[in-house]
């Protein structure tokens, strides 16, 4: 099972974005390869908090319909996988021994969901922000 970053999420939705096609075409490719691709709860939180924030400060500029309309297509498209009891440790170990901080915390949070489910691996085009933590990342247009 792979994990999507919200990244790729936000991606999907904007046709206008030039990774556009390789985040389709990657969540297409990977379950027909057999690969289950998933999302965690703070995947929903960030990307409602970029599809509803204004294009004129990094956001796709979305009404409450659509992003709602969004955030059900990825629950039917994905298998969401509730928060684990062990999330919170997992994190603070996490951000303790690796030493990270500001917005990082928030990949320390996917990888730290990642190792409650023993998945090692992260569909993303922001693979930079994952280079010193435990996951593999998958380049969508490398799909």
């Amino acid at each position: 099972m792979i994990l999507l970053d919200t990244n790729l999420l936000g991606r999907i939705t904007d046709s206008a974005d030039h990774q556009c096609a390789a985040a389709r075409r990657a969540i297409q490719v990977l379950p027909a390869r057999g690969e289950p691709l998933a999302i965690v709860p703070q995947n929903l939180y960030e990307f409602w908090a970029i599809a509803t924030r204004a294009r004129t400060v990094n956001g796709l500029g979305m009404g409450i319909n659509q992003a709602s309309q969004w955030l059900d297509y990825f629950q039917r498209r994905f298998v969401l996988l509730p928060d684990h009891n062990d999330l919170v440790p997992r994190w603070r170990n996490l951000v303790r021994t690796l030493a990270i901080t500001s917005f990082r915390a928030h990949d320390a949070r996917l990888v730290a969901a990642m190792q409650c489910y023993g998945m090692t691996q992260l569909l993303t085009f922001n693979g930079q922000d994952f280079k010193s933590l435990p996951v593999s990342v998958i380049d969508p247009a490398s799909v």
